[in-house]
């Protein structure tokens, strides 16, 4: 039998300051940043290190106070929703990219609501295990701030209102109710006043304000065949809603709306195929909208009108707010562009408009 290799051998501070011609210390003070060397024996420290491959320890780190070198996510929506999700796979990619430059971990976890969630930060901060947290999903009544806020926990909560202020805490925002009122504001100009907006979960802090915005606009301009309706996302829920909205009417027993806004690409398509099993052609009898492109929008038919914004460079800006909290910045409200509405295929002028 082969002999058992043994594992590689790390280098450590004892083998750079051999190699260096200096003292331990003098490499810790130089690695670290502290006063008690020179520049040049710092300059000639940091090459060695680098040449040897040598890299913080960090549990080392966190004997010593200066952190995990870790940063937390955890998700509170049901986990079957999530593989047909673009959004969050994108959001990832851009925070990961950041936190690859800076040589941070992502500790990444999915729970089944907010009350574990809270739980999973307690957890979390008593066994040290990160430095700070990127909260997604930011709800309408909201406990995860103030225990963030308690715990000292830096955070960034990303699609928060740029409003909502807690001491240590970024909020990194996109303007829901300026994109939906761009919504509403061209399917009226092409003759829509039967409008339903398939929404994603109640109590979400964006839901409620595309709902909200969806309910002023539709106030405004008098216009009183116009609601949303809440759903988990999916394309079952979806398809479902959209069947029972296109045989229902609005309100109930009332015709059958002239366009459809949906809250993710996922659902508009499951939306698209339910409608056109139905017998609705799109968009001759009824236009539809998903709020975030893809490239799912593209791969049916007809093309799907969308919502773009770049969710890579979204995610990238919230990693960005949290390095720069873990850095000793301060807490602040950073806003992204509003997402802008690509018009294609699957909307049109109402030709259901007086029917």
């Amino acid at each position: 039998m082969p002999a058992k290799r043994s594992p590689a051998r790390r280098p450590t501070m004892k083998d750079i300051a051999q190699r260096a011609g200096v003292s331990e210390s003098a490499v810790s003070f130089a690695l670290n940043d502290r006063p008690g060397v020179s520049e040049i024996t710092r300059d000639r420290v940091r090459r060695v290190a680098e040449q040897l491959g040598w890299r913080p320890s960090t549990a080392a780190r966190q004997l010593s106070g200066e952190g995990t070198a870790t940063v937390g996510l955890v998700l509170a929506r049901p986990a079957d929703t999530l593989g047909v999700d673009s959004f969050f796979l994108q959001l990832i990619s851009g925070i990961q990219e950041v936190l690859a430059e800076r040589h941070l971990g992502l500790l990444f976890q999915v729970v089944e609501d907010v009350d574990d969630e809270c739980a999973v930060y307690r957890r979390w901060w008593a066994e040290h295990r990160v430095d700070g947290v990127l909260v997604v999903d930011p709800r309408t009544d909201d406990a995860r701030p103030g225990l963030l806020d308690e715990l000292g926990l830096p955070a960034v909560v990303i699609g928060g209102a740029p409003d909502a202020r807690h001491p240590g805490l970024s909020t990194v925002w996109a303007d829901d109710a300026g994109a939906m009122a761009a919504v509403v504001g061209r399917l009226y100009e092409l003759g829509h006043r039967r409008i339903v907006h398939i929404a994603g979960l109640p109590g979400l802090a964006h839901t409620e304000r595309r709902i909200r915005t969806l309910r002023a606009e539709a106030d405004r301009r008098g216009l009183t065949e116009v609601r949303s309706v809440t759903t988990d996302y999916s394309d079952a829920e979806g398809a479902a809603v959209t069947r029972r909205v296109l045989e229902g009417g609005v309100p109930k027993g009332g015709s059958p709306p002239t366009a459809l806004v949906y809250d993710n690409d996922v659902m508009a398509v499951a939306g698209v195929a339910a409608a056109t099993e139905l017998g609705f052609s799109v968009p001759g009898d009824v236009s539809v909208v998903a709020w975030e492109d893809s490239a799912l929008c593209r791969m049916v038919k007809p093309w799907l009108s969308a919502l773009s914004r770049d969710t890579v460079s979204f995610g990238r800006t919230a990693a960005v707010e949290l390095t720069s909290l873990l850095d000793g910045g301060p807490a602040r409200a950073v806003g992204v562009p509003v997402p802008g509405l690509i018009e294609r295929d699957s909307t049109g002028p109402c030709g259901a408009c007086g029917a």
